[in-house]
């Protein structure tokens, strides 16, 4: 009598989830190094895949698209880490929101724009080349701008419901200026052309925000 065959089981382990999750860190590795070494349309997936020391499928397997390296990248540097967990949901963001005092609000929005820009200020500038020539890129520099106001208006909105703005200042306007002060656009200026510390632009950008958005503390109304 024939034994009933046994199903095959998938083999799955903590240590294999660990090499996956290193080779996957050493490919955007090597994309960010060839990416902001020689911009996104030089940069084959050949070349991601050798410079990692990985085969061309490995590549392909976890990233499908060129893009979807350059996105997954994104992420990771913005973020900080592997974790699936947006911004408006981080510590340091929520922290920001949570904070009672106005200025330092602004100070610790400051300290983040930094910390970000140093980690993702080069590839910023990476995606938005890349977005004059490639949709999924310009898809994708789109988002960025979008999602990067909706987080700073929260800050405004923070700011507004403590009764903090300037006089003659709204929600909108207000946001229109924290939004531009910290564009990557004015971190490359800074940084990048002029060689600014990540220090000097993070001083620059709190006393600017602070000075530009804020009453005078003696001028502010109650809590609404």
């Amino acid at each position: 009598m024939d034994e009933p065959v046994k199903p095959t089981r998938r083999y799955d382990s903590p240590r294999r989830r660990e090499q996956a999750s290193v080779t996957r860190r050493d490919i955007l590795a090597a994309a960010q190094r060839l990416f902001e070494r020689q911009g996104y349309a030089a940069t084959t997936m050949a070349a991601i895949a050798a410079d990692a020391g990985v085969a061309l499928k490995t590549v392909y397997v976890a990233f499908e698209t060129k893009s979807g390296v350059l996105r997954a990248l994104w992420h990771l540097l913005l973020r900080g880490d592997d974790e699936n967990q947006p911004v408006g949901e981080r510590r340091w963001h929520l922290e920001v929101i949570e904070e009672p005092d106005p200025q330092r609000q602004l100070r610790l929005n400051a300290r983040n724009s930094r910390v970000v820009k140093e980690r993702a200020g080069a590839l910023l500038g990476v995606i938005r080349d890349a977005a004059t020539t490639d949709a999924d890129i310009d898809q994708l520099w789109n988002r960025i701008q979008t999602e990067f106001y909706a987080l700073q208006q929260q800050i405004v909105e923070s700011l507004h419901d403590k009764g903090a703005l300037a006089p003659g200042l709204d929600v909108g306007r207000a946001t229109d200026i924290l939004w531009t002060l910290n564009h990557p656009d004015v971190w490359q200026l800074f940084h990048g052309r002029r060689g600014w510390t990540g220090a000097q632009y993070e001083q620059w950008f709190a006393d600017t925000t602070c000075a530009q958005l804020l009453a005078a503390p003696g001028r502010r109304p109650r809590s609404r």
